[in-house]
């Protein structure tokens, strides 16, 4: 096969299939639920991968990271609501999501290793932020924690139960991340947003054939 028409297949591979079988070295290929607990920082191996392949990004502009952390609660929650951010920073939005907690006062685990940067109260609610290095940062509320500021923390740790009133008659747990300042959609570190590309049929009118030419 020439190169051109290996590179020309290769882009019109789905985004989840090109980036299995051609994973930058260094970045895992995971499931959507998360990496393995040896894994020494989740949020190293989003970098990795941001720094090595153009197509990932972590930031907001239309490109979303590749899955690689665990999520907070088991069983997998409903999204009982989704990132919404405002257009502007001063505007009223919704910059996280909202899990739907199974019963109540759920365990809630770390998605990612790290440390713990904040455990208080903001207004009036209790929040746990972990710092994943990197400048990537959860915020969980809200949830009682013994855990306090420097504590180091696993991928899939508990730290700390929900507790009810954020999202009335249901019980939840909004978790936010930031990327440096910015929030970021959570779920793109769990789930596989990006997007997929259709391949042409075979025989498809006007479909070129590696290794022929079309002569019109």
């Amino acid at each position: 096969m020439k190169p051109p028409v290996l590179l020309a297949a290769l882009l019109l591979l789905p985004a989840s299939v090109a980036s299995a079988d051609h994973q930058p070295a260094g970045f895992p290929v995971s499931a959507p639920v998360g990496v393995p607990d040896s894994a020494p920082d989740s949020a190293a191996s989003v970098r990795t991968a941001v720094s090595l392949h153009p197509g990932i990004s972590t930031a907001a502009g239309g490109l979303v990271a590749a899955p690689s952390w665990r999520w907070p609660l088991a069983p997998r929650p409903p999204v009982l609501r989704a990132f919404d951010p405002p257009p502007k920073p001063w505007l009223s939005g919704h910059r996280g999501v909202d899990l739907g907690a199974a019963g109540d006062r759920a365990q809630v685990m770390s998605p990612a290793a790290g440390t713990v940067s904040f455990a208080g109260v903001v207004v009036d609610r209790p929040v746990i932020t972990i710092d994943h290095g990197g400048g990537l940062r959860s915020s969980f509320e809200p949830v009682d924690t013994v855990l306090a500021v420097g504590a180091v923390v696993a991928a899939g740790q508990v730290i700390g139960t929900a507790l009810p009133g954020h999202c009335p008659p249901a019980e939840c747990v909004h978790w936010g991340v930031r990327d440096g300042e910015e929030y970021v959609n959570p779920l793109q570190f769990v789930v596989d947003l990006r997007p997929s590309v259709l391949l042409p049929l075979p025989g498809a009118p006007g479909q070129v054939h590696p290794g022929r030419t079309h002569s019109g």
